[in-house]
């Protein structure tokens, strides 16, 4: 009774607070702003003289670029003129001008909806405010954004949309990066005077990575347009009409894209919030850490979110030249694999075959004593697919000085062209693939071996209908393409002129061949290349002005391996080896290695190699440590650590350099400067980061190959694209993708 007596007075108080006060607060209304007496009066008063600010700088570092300068037109946004391109919308004219106008249905990278109404301002000569998201720029246009009558027009519209929207913000996993609470503090009232009963809308289930409540929509549509223009699937769609509108599956189906998880970034409510996520931590609890995704050779620019040593979340980074805003739901969601069978101790095989946790002393004495007594033809070094570029080069340098010359990178097959760098590089670049108007793609499957790029060919297809040819295994794209046939005799066809599609490339203005690095692995990999080299050269694919001619990899650690020069020396190396040196190598059929080979197993994961293994030697993953790193086109990148490492785990060279000491074949490096001073004379384009080596393309174009093809179809470099590596591999989030997969 005390309690509720206390709470009454304190409600009354509060209320006369509120009646005090509430004079203050300006009201203007609709009539008032477009009386012609209020207007006339307003005008006749004098008005006292102000000094315009200085202009403002664009809105999230916008730039603008004026192909034809005849083509600029001028508009004055709060009285500032503004130089922009013609066919720019009001709301982008704003943003050049340094005003941020609201929006919750516009998104730069998608089409015009102009369904939230929220970007409303106001027009010289217009009767009524405008939707500045849809509006084209006209010359001499004056815009107004902050006046009573913008003002009003958006307290309008947030009325609406929290007239059925939940106060459930203590519970939403959008709550502190939400943009309706944002506009809602700007815009929004205290009090709402909707007194019906909120309307509800059932839950979908759109799979294990996307979770949604429907009752916080507010049918900005962005999901519907990001699935059918950017993912292309048709998964997504609008349903009823009125108060009954929702979003939907039509049929009860889950959401199958690879880059489903970018329906969470786009989503401006909590309507679409990671189902991993969910409920584990507020996004001002996090520390972010830029760095870069290694699941594949695409090197997406990432943000680690964590919360002391544990990744919590992933999102993306924006850079136009590799992922533009988008990453993969392989890079987004594999990040529960790096708390999941990690190696944390050194351990050594005992005789009954269990393994033995022991100190970095002994485990290192007995790799390196066994090393000593092992000739130097029969010791062999492999790294795996994750491998940054200095610890390549450590083990490179560690058994260069043991006499081995049998190091190589999984995934790059026995015999690689490291001298020829167009042979493992996507020389167009990847924001160049939007040039091109024809694509050949040879053996590779983009989609699942690097999904960012297949985004970028989506694109390119959707914005200038460009022809699609594919040679491989049947596959399942998400544009239109022609399946030319599955293995090396289409491609002879080609490059003889004897195929309805030389025509397309002949006739194309910027044609591209992209060729897959699952051919690698084929004897007949030289005989391959060269014909696709002698279709690149008849269809004037290699120009100074256009490079077409693109190897797309699969993993992060390719190409720098190849620029650092790890190529074996035999063939068969690894069947004769009696010292094995495995470096995170996962992927390696070690059926080969003879039953009395000492293997050294270096890694952050009890993967598939660790079985074989006869000492462990614990590593950092890539979340744990700095490292360089060569994307596919040849970008040099880097990762920095976001986490402390797991255990007693070192970063890969350092084990290596503490290696070399212990047997006596000290490595000259002790720091990581001395190590990439190192790697400068080896390929001194590893050390320019963000920075991009072009290939040269020489006379070797035209040499012959005695080689014969065989006609063996091509084969799919990626059986199943959420489990590819140790991380994805021993992460539950890819394995129930996996299964979801599998089931379909």
């Amino acid at each position: 009774m005390g309690l509720g007596l206390l709470a009454s007075r304190t409600l009354k108080s509060s209320r006369i607070l509120h009646s005090q006060y509430s004079r203050f607060r300006p009201i203007v209304t609709q009539s008032e702003l477009q009386s012609p007496d209020a207007s006339s009066a307003a005008a006749a008063a004098p008005q006292p003289e102000t000094t315009p600010s200085p202009p403002k700088k664009p809105v999230g570092g916008a730039r603008i670029h004026f192909t034809n300068p005849d083509d600029a037109i001028e508009v004055f946004v709060d009285g500032f003129p503004v130089k922009i391109p013609k066919g720019m919308t009001v709301l982008q004219a704003c943003e050049i001008a340094g005003v941020d106008i609201p929006r919750f249905c516009y998104h730069n990278r998608l089409s015009i909806a102009g369904n939230c109404r929220m970007c409303l301002v106001e027009v010289e000569k217009s009767p009524k405010p405008v939707a500045s998201c849809a509006m084209p720029a006209l010359p001499g246009m004056k815009i107004k954004t902050d006046t009573p009558l913008a003002k009003k027009a958006r307290e309008g519209v947030m009325e609406f949309l929290l007239m059925n929207h939940p106060l459930d913000c203590p519970i939403c996993d959008q709550g502190g990066e939400c943009d309706l609470q944002d506009q809602s503090m700007a815009f929004g009232s205290d009090r709402g005077r909707f007194t019906e009963m909120k309307r509800s809308v059932v839950d979908k289930n759109l799979g294990p990575l996307v979770k949604t409540v429907m009752t916080r929509c507010i049918q900005c549509t962005r999901c519907v347009r990001f699935a059918t223009e950017v993912a292309g699937v048709q998964d997504l769609g609008m349903l009823g009409r009125g108060s009954g509108e929702e979003i939907g599956t039509y049929v009860e189906k889950l959401m199958t894209s690879e880059l489903s998880g970018n329906v969470i970034d786009i989503c401006p409510v909590g309507a679409l919030t990671s189902k991993p996520f969910a409920f584990k931590a507020r996004n001002w609890e996090l520390k972010g850490t830029e760095t870069i995704d290694v699941t594949d050779a695409v090197g997406s620019n990432i943000q680690i979110d964590s919360r002391g040593p544990e990744v919590m979340r992933i999102l993306p980074r924006l850079n136009e030249d590799i992922n533009e805003e988008w990453i993969s739901d392989k890079t987004r969601f594999c990040y529960d694999g790096l708390k999941r069978q990690r190696l944390n101790d050194p351990m050594i095989r005992g005789a009954h075959g269990r393994f033995k946790a022991v100190s970095w002393r002994d485990a290192l004495a007995v790799v390196a004593e066994v090393a000593l007594h092992v000739k130097p033809e029969e010791i062999v070094g492999i790294a795996g697919q994750l491998s940054d570029a200095e610890s390549m080069m450590a083990l490179k340098d560690l058994l260069n000085r043991m006499g081995s010359n049998n190091v190589w990178c999984e995934g790059t097959g026995t015999n690689p062209s490291a001298d020829l760098r167009y042979r493992y590089l996507m020389n167009s670049s990847i924001a160049g693939l939007e040039k091109a108007d024809v694509f050949l793609l040879v053996g590779t499957q983009p989609r699942y071996e690097a999904a960012m790029i297949n985004a970028r060919i989506r694109k390119t297809v959707r914005a200038s209908n460009a022809k699609v040819g594919y040679i491989g295994p049947p596959a399942d794209f998400n544009y239109d393409y022609q399946h030319l046939g599955v293995g090396p005799k289409t491609l002879i066809e080609i490059a003889e002129g004897r195929h309805s599609f030389c025509s397309a490339i002949l006739n194309a203005k910027n044609p591209a061949i992209i060729v897959g690095s699952g051919l690698f692995e084929r004897e007949d990999k030289d005989a391959i290349f060269y014909a696709a080299e002698t279709i690149a050269k008849n269809g004037n694919v290699i120009r100074p002005d256009w490079s077409g001619f693109n190897v797309l990899l699969l993993s992060a650690a390719q190409a720098a391996a190849l620029d650092l020069g790890l190529v074996p020396e035999s063939s068969n190396s690894i069947e004769s080896a009696k010292f094995l040196y495995l470096m995170g190598a996962d992927n390696v059929n070690l059926d080969k290695v003879p039953a009395d080979a000492f293997v050294v197993y270096q890694g952050h994961h009890g993967d598939r190699s660790v079985y074989r293994a006869n000492v462990i030697l614990p590593s950092a993953a890539y979340s744990e440590k700095e490292g360089t790193y060569e994307n596919t086109e040849g970008r040099t990148l880097q990762t920095l650590p976001a986490v402390p490492t797991v255990g007693d785990a070192r970063d890969d060279w350092k084990i290596i350099r503490a290696l070399s000491e212990v047997s006596r074949i000290c490595l000259p490096y002790d720091t990581l400067g001395s190590l990439r001073s190192r790697m400068r004379t080896v390929a001194p384009n590893l050390l320019h980061l963000d920075e991009i080596e072009p290939a040269t393309f020489g006379p070797s174009m035209s040499i012959d190959c005695t080689q014969e093809i065989n006609l063996t179809p091509f084969k799919a470099a990626v059986e199943n694209f959420y489990m590819t590596n140790s991380v994805t591999r021993a992460s539950k989030i890819m394995a129930q993708c996996s299964a979801m997969l599998l089931k379909e």
